[in-house]
């Protein structure tokens, strides 16, 4: 009797994926945005969270989650997801090199300030991205999302000593308590030292616009 046998192979193949920006590119564009969307969201929609900057001074880049999916049993909406508990390391490394491929496509040959910011799911993506390609920002926002364990401490050394660091979250966010902020703040010190600062705002989990224009 014969025993069935049952492997899984890897291979490499090309792809494409789409990403979305917000104003145009000029002398005037004072800052870069990189923002990271949440699961559940398709690039073209989290980027209207953007649209009461001043377009003249504000360029804005959403990369696209790779993983489409239906939100609900209508199947209607489409969302998108970064990464699942399912063979993570490896498709980091696919995410990492697409946000590459956004960045190297749309980074201004000078521009005075770059602002990373991660919401959600996102800031697994934003915070893996900026420590293992060493980016340098003038700002990395961490808005209401998790630190992703593996980051060790000195991994974020490269970062100037003028960056400022902010995790922000609402403080009637149903996926963070008290324990939570702890944890999370604890591993924003490990990581970032003096540079970071804890901001509480008054909403739920949903993107805080009103702050990213004191940016």
């Amino acid at each position: 009797m014969k025993h069935h046998m049952s492997k899984e192979i890897q291979l490499t193949y090309s792809s494409k994926n789409t990403y979305s920006t917000l104003n145009e590119l000029t002398n005037h564009t004072e800052t870069i945005w990189m923002a990271f969307h949440g699961m559940g969201y398709l690039s073209r929609y989290f980027i209207k969270y953007f649209k009461d900057l001043d377009a003249d001074k504000n360029f804005i880049i959403a990369p696209q989650a790779p993983s489409k999916y239906y939100l609900d049993n209508t199947y209607k909406h489409v969302g998108a997801s970064w990464l699942t508990r399912e063979n993570t390391s490896q498709e980091t490394e696919n995410v990492l090199s697409y946000v590459d491929a956004v960045w190297a496509k749309e980074k201004p040959k000078q521009f005075k300030r770059l602002i990373v910011m991660g919401y959600s799911q996102g800031v697994s993506i934003a915070t893996r991205w900026l420590a293992s390609r060493q980016i340098k920002c003038d700002k990395l926002l961490l808005h209401s999302g998790g630190i992703p364990n593996e980051l060790e401490k000195g991994q974020f050394d490269f970062l100037e000593g003028s960056t400022r660091v902010i995790f922000l979250y609402g403080k009637h966010d149903p996926y963070i308590n008290v324990e939570r902020i702890k944890l999370e703040s604890t591993k924003a010190r490990m990581l970032f030292n003096d540079k970071v600062e804890i901001v509480e705002f008054d909403g739920k989990h949903e993107v805080y616009t009103d702050y990213l224009a004191t940016l």
